[in-house]
């Protein structure tokens, strides 16, 4: 079926119809969006402006309604429920830090979410930035998701069929990793797929290659930092996987030196995912251009420079985030602390923004007390649970030497602090020596942007 786009290879759940496919009830709602944004990509930049715009209107009024806690910004702004928003009232709006979402807690929940929106979740993150947080997602949330992955598997042409191995996070500690017969929930609903393996993202990087190359993947999705730990093993030992045809990355910044040590040592690309746990895919990688470009029909990303206002292309600013369909939670112009440079049109001839590259988010590898290389889980979903931790960073100083930085609303008591090492230690390992430190602050890096995890071994 080559040459045949995603979009008319969905599974027939009628006996004896291949094509076109009468989709069954459950997978009906995900297929009627993919195949919307099968078509809103091409649409003129402006359309989509308008249709943002439509969206825009509904989920304010939504939050006149639902969600006074927005209510003083607005009127601040100028925007009044009833009306339609213009460009400069918006721009005045005031962004939402991580810090409001710390602050206000509950008070940014909708107190009536429609019920056809689906059941809500709370997902738990810290991002890049050391600050956990928590956002209520629902259903739509991620539906809208899972259809915008679909959009990049069809971008990608991606062969469903073949194996895919995922190394990442959220993944229970097994020694082999575990064996799935789809790639996920999101295709599986739709398609006919080959299986999956997956592996904890913080496995020895020793460990991660024996796995790979026992499985001999046709598709990998993994983290940068990790796939060029295992891409410098790979050369170092001279090592292959004869029948990978695409790296997929995720998580943060993917630098292009991994790129090209990606295509000299496995002679593949490597396809970015911009993505934030707190709104979703972000941006995704054009198959033409390499350009990544807004998923406009989910979220409304602006690009702001110092003065806040929006970068024209070529320039770099902050990245703030509006989240369309989260009527569970709305998210009105929040800064993710990530930057991003504006890319021109992209040749392509789709209407959606480009990025021409993503410039937030990136972390180091953890080195063990036994010389293991690994991702570190540094368990944040868990630190306000235990404290008032209002941001934290974990400095490796030595092999068994690990710094505990904290900003805390008060003074921790032991059993508190004792706590938090103890989830520390469970999820890093038995260091012999975790100090903890607490700050006022805690300043961005050199590159100006804030890790939660930094290392400053010297070998």
């Amino acid at each position: 079926m080559k040459g045949i786009p995603l979009s008319l290879k969905a599974r027939s759940e009628l006996p004896g119809l291949c094509f076109p496919a009468l989709v069954g009830s459950a997978a009906a709602p995900l297929h009627s969006i993919f195949l919307q944004l099968e078509r809103s990509q091409w649409l003129s930049a402006q359309s989509i402006q308008e249709l943002q715009a439509r969206q825009l209107d509904a989920l304010l009024a939504h939050v006149w309604a639902t969600v006074p806690w927005y209510h003083p910004r607005l009127h601040a702004a100028g925007i009044a429920p009833g009306r339609p928003v213009d460009q400069g009232a918006w721009q005045s709006l005031q962004p939402l830090t991580r810090r409001d979402l710390q602050d206000a807690g509950s008070s940014l929940h909708s107190t009536r979410v429609p019920p056809e929106h689906g059941s809500i979740n709370c997902n738990r993150t810290s991002g890049s930035t050391g600050e956990p947080v928590e956002v209520l997602r629902s259903g739509l949330d991620r539906l809208m998701w899972q259809a915008i992955t679909l959009r990049d598997h069809a971008w990608h042409e991606r062969d469903l069929s073949g194996t895919l191995c995922s190394i990442r996070a959220g993944v229970e500690p097994t020694p082999d990793g575990t064996w799935h017969r789809g790639w996920g929930p999101t295709t599986d609903l739709l398609f006919d797929t080959g299986p999956c393996a997956v592996l904890p993202i913080n496995t020895d990087v020793a460990a991660q290659l024996r796995w790979l190359v026992q499985r001999n993947p046709d598709y990998l999705l993994i983290y940068p930092t990790v796939l060029a730990a295992v891409l410098r093993r790979l050369q170092a030992d001279g090592l292959a996987l004869p029948r990978l045809r695409e790296v997929r990355t995720v998580g943060e910044v993917l630098p292009d030196a991994t790129r090209d040590l990606c295509r000299k040592v496995l002679g593949v690309p490597v396809v970015d995912l911009y993505s934030s746990n707190e709104v979703g895919n972000i941006a995704l990688q054009c198959p033409e251009s390499g350009l990544y470009h807004i998923q406009s029909e989910s979220l409304l990303v602006e690009i702001l420079d110092a003065s806040g206002a929006p970068c024209a292309p070529g320039a770099s600013g902050r990245v703030v985030v509006t989240t369309l369909h989260g009527f569970a939670m709305p998210l009105l112009r929040y800064e993710l602390r990530d930057y991003a440079e504006v890319a021109p049109p992209c040749r392509c001839g789709r209407g959606l923004p480009g990025l021409r590259r993503i410039q937030g988010r990136v972390r180091n590898m953890l080195v063990t007390p036994r010389g293991e290389i690994r991702w570190p889980l540094v368990g944040f979903a868990e630190y306000r649970e235990v404290a008032p931790v209002r941001q934290y960073q974990i400095a490796q100083l030595a092999r068994d030497h690990i710094e505990f930085r904290l900003v805390t609303d008060r003074s921790l008591a032991d059993g508190e602090e004792a706590a938090l090492t103890a989830i520390l230690r469970s999820s890093l390992g038995d260091f012999a020596r975790i100090d903890v430190r607490y700050f006022a602050d805690l300043p961005l890096g050199v590159n100006g942007k804030f890790e939660e995890f930094v290392s400053l071994l010297t070998d």
